[in-house]
């Protein structure tokens, strides 16, 4: 590391680049089974609801190129 140029009041402030804690965080509890299985059956449910979303969503965002017929009601027909 560089060191500071500028005069610093406090002594430990000038050394607070360098510190290194030598305590080291407890490791991480590794996930149970179950929980893994929960985090991957959410995982799977997220992506299939998406993926319905879109597969149930597609007709009503697409274009009918068809020509719209027009229906005619049967109390003008008979007039």
């Amino acid at each position: 590391m560089f060191r500071r140029r500028e005069p610093v009041p406090f002594a430990f402030l000038a050394e607070a680049d360098k510190f290194r804690s030598n305590v080291t965080p407890p490791p991480r509890a590794r996930a149970s089974l179950g929980q893994m299985a929960g985090r991957w059956l959410l995982g799977l449910t997220i992506v299939a609801g998406l993926g319905g979303s879109l597969v149930i969503g597609m007709p009503a965002v697409s274009q009918n190129h068809a020509p719209a017929q027009t229906q005619q009601s049967q109390a003008s027909e008979g007039h």
